[in-house]
C-alpha cells in the first residue's frame, strides 16, 4: 500500500459484526477521517424522544431531522455527538434509544435528509471510513473499498450483550436477542445490509477477534489499494 492512503473506506454490516470497531481502530490506524452514520440516526431518535415528538409521525421526525443542528465529527479519536448544542453522546447508547431507532432508520424521508448530510461529508475531499447499513450502496457507492462485516447471530449476540451488560450469560444473550435481530429485521426492510452487493467484500468475523478482525481489513485495504496505485 501507497504510504497514505487517500480514498474512501465503505462499511457496512448488522449489529454486533464489529463494524463499528474495527472502522475506527482502521480511521486510526491509517489517520484517515471517520464517520459512524448510525449515530445520526440515534441522535435524531433522542433528539425527537425529546421533543416529544411521536416517532410514529413519520412527517414531524422527519422536518424535526432537518432543521436539527447536528455536527457530524469525523476525528475517530473524538467522537462527541451534539444535537441543537446539547451533547448526547452516551445517550443515543441507551436501550431507550436503541429499542426506538428503527422507527426513524425506517423513515425514508429522515435516510434522505442524513444521506445528504453524510454524502457532504464524504465530498469535503480528505480520506474516509464510513460505516453503517447503506454506506457501500447508497452514501458512498463509488468507494475505492467497499465492506460488509459480518457475523453469525450468537456471535453478534454475544458481542452486544458484553457491551451493553459487560457479561455474557443466559441472561444477558436473552434480553439482548431481541434488540439485536429485531432490529435488523425491521432496518432490513428498507436497506440490504445483510448480504453483499455486488463488488462489496464480504469478512465474516464470527471467530475473529477485533485485533485480528482489523488486521484483516486492514490486509484488504493494502490489496485494493495497491492493485490501484501505477
Amino acid at each position: 500500500m501507497t504510504d497514505a492512503f487517500r480514498g474512501v473506506v465503505a462499511i457496512d454490516g448488522p449489529s454486533g459484526s464489529g463494524k463499528s470497531s474495527v472502522a475506527k481502530a482502521v480511521a486510526r490506524s491509517l489517520q484517515l477521517r471517520y464517520m459512524d452514520t448510525g449515530a445520526m440516526y440515534r441522535a435524531v431518535t433522542r433528539g425527537a424522544l425529546q421533543a416529544q415528538i411521536a416517532l410514529d409521525d413519520a412527517a414531524a421526525v422527519a422536518e424535526f431531522a432537518r432543521r436539527m443542528d447536528l455536527p457530524v465529527p469525523t476525528d475517530p479519536n473524538a467522537q462527541r455527538i451534539v444535537i441543537n448544542g446539547a451533547d448526547v453522546t452516551e445517550a443515543i447508547r441507551t436501550s431507550a434509544v436503541s429499542e426506538a431507532v428503527s422507527a426513524v432508520a425506517t423513515n425514508l424521508d429522515v435516510r434522505a435528509e442524513l444521506v445528504r448530510r453524510q454524502r457532504e461529508v464524504v465530498a469535503a475531499g480528505a480520506a474516509i471510513v464510513l460505516e453503517g447499513r447503506d454506506t457501500t450502496t447508497v452514501v458512498a457507492p463509488d468507494a475505492a473499498v467497499r465492506l460488509l462485516i459480518t457475523a453469525d447471530p450468537q456471535a453478534r449476540i454475544a458481542r452486544r450483550a458484553a457491551e451493553l451488560h459487560e457479561t455474557v450469560d443466559a441472561r444477558t444473550m436473552g434480553a439482548t436477542t431481541a434488540q439485536v435481530i429485531e432490529r435488523d429485521a425491521k432496518d432490513s426492510t428498507v436497506v440490504e445490509f445483510q448480504r453483499a452487493a455486488d463488488g462489496v467484500i464480504t469478512v465474516d468475523t464470527s471467530h475473529l477477534s477485533l485485533e485480528s478482525s482489523i488486521e484483516t481489513v486492514l490486509r484488504i485495504i493494502a490489496e485494493v489499494d495497491g492493485k490501484q496505485t501505477p
